[in-house]
């Protein structure tokens, strides 16, 4: 997991509320092993039209937001599933972080696991900040993880992270990262076992 430190590009807005899981990632495109190649399918429904066609209208689909590396949503983002899949195909479309007023709790979790950063903010900031890239496609933020800040054209907001995700995402540590942390320890709790046991690493 590559370590999250400063955020910063354009704003892709999806205006819209109770996003689930099935939406983000659709149940018939969870057949890889791999986290990545889920960035094709991402919205995969909801970008086209009722004859199969891309469709024009849709966020990600629009030449101007091909570039973002913001996603920027309404409440309830990432309900339904727990399906790790729908965080990694966001972030396999070149997302790096995830703006919305709140966050299914699972859905949060699982961003934090791969590096993808959920930022949550008060409806009022996140509705300024859809307007902003609604009608200024171009325009940049800038999120920094060490300082717990959002910033982009005539605003500045902070978000909260609890300080042991804030840890891990600042210093690119997933699940197996943290485990390597103790290999020092594991070794030797390994060396005590008796020898009849399998060995570390066996």
């Amino acid at each position: 997991m590559k370590p999250v430190k400063l955020i910063r590009g354009s704003m892709a807005p999806l205006r819209r509320a109770n996003v689930d899981t099935d939406q983000i990632m659709p149940k018939q495109f969870l057949k890889r092993v791999e986290r990545t190649g889920y960035g094709e399918f991402l919205f995969w429904d909801w970008r086209r039209t009722a004859d199969g066609r891309p469709d024009p209208a849709f966020v990600t689909n629009r030449p101007e937001y091909q570039q973002a590396k913001v996603l920027v949503t309404g409440p309830n983002f990432g309900s339904g599933s727990s399906r790790e899949h729908a965080p990694w195909g966001i972030q396999d479309w070149g997302f790096e972080a995830v703006i919305a007023p709140s966050f299914a709790d699972i859905f949060r979790t699982n961003c934090t696991k791969v590096g993808l950063l959920p930022v949550e903010l008060s409806e009022k900031e996140v509705e300024y900040l859809l307007e902003l890239a609604e009608h200024e496609p171009a325009a940049e933020i800038e999120i920094s993880l060490e300082d717990q800040t959002v910033v982009a054209t005539g605003f500045e907001a902070s978000f909260s992270l609890d300080a042991f995700t804030r840890h891990r995402l600042l210093n690119g540590l997933d699940d197996i990262g943290l485990t390597l942390g103790h290999l020092a320890e594991i070794k030797a709790f390994e060396a005590s076992r008796p020898a009849f046991k399998p060995a570390f690493g066996a």
